[in-house]
C-alpha cells in the first residue's frame, strides 16, 4: 500500500505543480525574449525573432562576406551592448551612439560630447534614474514616518472616535487616485508646486498613508498588552514606549512597508507624468525614447532592464520581508 500511497500523493499535487510550472513558463519566456532582444542590433530586431539568436546563421548566395565570416561564431558574439548605451544617454540617431561617436558624426551628435557626461543627458535613462531616486526615497520615508506614529496612536492610545477614524482610513484605500488628479493639479498650479519634487512627494505620501497606517496598526495591535502595561506602570510616557518598545519590535513590518511603498513609487507612471513631466522619471523616460513614427523601439528593451535593476536588487535582498509584510497586514488588531 505504501507505493500506492506515494502515487496518490504525487497525483494529488500534480495539478498544483503543473499550474506552478505553467505560470513560470508564461512569465519566464517573455522575459527571456525581452532580455535577449536587448542585446541584439536594431537590424536583427527588425528582421528576425529573438529565438533565432541561438540558431546558426543561414548562408545563401546573397550573404555578405562579413556574414559568411561570422557564420560559425558562437551566438554570444552576435550580441551587443549598444542598445543599453543608446538608452542610457537617450540617443535617437540613425545608427547608434557608440558607432556615431567612433565615426565622429557631427549631424547626429549635436547634443552629445562622446564622454561620460552624456550619461546625464536630460533625455537619457541616466538622468531619469537620478530623478526616480529623488522621488522614490522621500516618498517612501515620509509616509512610513507619519504612519508609524499614527499606527501607535490607533493601537494603544484611547481617544474619542478612534475606531470610526480608523474605519475611515481603511475606506480611503478604495478611492482611485485618478479621481483626485485634476483637483490636486489645479491646487498645485495655484500654489506654485506643479512640476516640483515636493508636490509629488506629498501626493505619494497622502495616497500611501491609508495602507501604511492599516498595516502597521494591525501589527502593533497584535503585540502583547502586558509589555505596554508594564512600561506605563514604570512611569514611561507614550513617546518613551514608542521609541524603546514599538520601533524595535516593528522593524519587520516597517521594512516590508518600505519595500512595498518604494516599488509602488518606482513603478509609477501616471502621477509622475502629470506632476513631474519636466523632470521625467524612468517610467516616463522609457516612453520618450520611442520615435514619433514608432521607431527606435528596440532601445526600449535595454531601457526596460535598466529601469528594474534597482527594484530587482531590493527584492532579492529583502524578499523575506515581503512575506512578513503580507502576514503583518492580515493580523487582527
Amino acid at each position: 500500500m505504501k507505493p500506492f500511497g506515494q502515487l496518490n500523493k504525487f497525483l494529488g499535487k500534480l495539478p498544483v505543480n503543473l499550474a506552478v510550472i505553467l505560470l513560470c513558463v508564461f512569465w519566464i519566456v517573455p522575459t527571456l525574449g525581452l532580455f535577449v532582444t536587448s542585446f541584439r542590433s536594431s537590424e536583427d530586431v527588425r528582421t528576425t525573432g529573438w529565438w533565432t539568436v541561438f540558431s546558426p546563421v543561414k548562408i545563401d548566395e546573397y550573404s555578405s562576406e562579413e556574414t559568411i565570416k561570422h557564420a560559425q561564431d558562437p551566438f554570444w558574439t552576435r550580441l551587443t551592448l549598444r542598445n543599453y548605451a543608446d538608452a542610457l544617454v537617450g540617443y535617437k540617431g540613425t545608427q547608434d551612439y557608440l558607432t556615431d561617436c567612433e565615426q565622429q558624426n557631427p549631424s547626429a551628435l549635436m547634443k552629445f560630447k562622446c564622454t561620460w557626461t552624456d550619461i546625464f543627458n536630460p533625455e537619457g535613462m541616466g538622468s531619469a534614474v537620478l530623478n526616480t531616486l529623488a522621488v522614490a526615497i522621500p516618498a517612501t520615508l515620509l509616509p512610513i514616518l507619519i504612519a508609524t506614529f499614527a499606527a501607535y496612536a490607533f493601537a494603544w492610545m484611547d481617544f474619542k472616535g478612534r475606531q470610526w477614524i480608523f474605519a475611515l482610513l481603511v475606506g480611503l484605500q478604495i478611492i482611485p487616485l485618478q479621481m483626485t488628479l485634476v483637483p490636486i493639479a489645479r491646487l498645485y498650479v495655484s500654489l506654485g508646486m506643479q512640476g516640483t519634487f515636493i508636490g509629488i512627494w506629498l501626493f505619494h505620501t497622502g495616497f500611501g498613508l491609508p495602507y501604511a497606517i492599516y498595516l502597521l496598526r494591525n501589527f502593533l495591535g497584535s503585540l502583547p498588552r502586558e509589555i505596554f502595561e508594564s512600561v506605563y506602570l514604570d512611569g514611561a510616557n507614550h513617546f518613551t514606549a514608542f521609541w524603546h518598545i514599538v520601533l524595535p519590535l516593528t522593524k519587520p513590518a516597517i521594512a516590508s512597508l518600505a519595500i512595498f511603498q518604494f516599488l509602488w513609487v518606482w513603478n509609477d507612471f501616471l502621477v509622475a507624468k502629470i506632476f513631474l513631466s519636466n523632470k521625467p522619471v524612468l517610467t516616463v523616460q522609457i516612453t520618450n525614447l520611442i520615435d514619433p513614427r514608432g521607431g527606435n523601439w528596440h532601445i526600449m528593451t535595454g531601457a526596460a532592464f535598466l529601469s528594474f535593476i534597482i527594484p530587482m536588487v531590493v527584492f532579492f535582498i529583502f524578499q523575506k520581508q515581503f512575506v512578513r509584510g503580507l502576514l503583518a497586514g492580515s493580523v487582527k488588531g
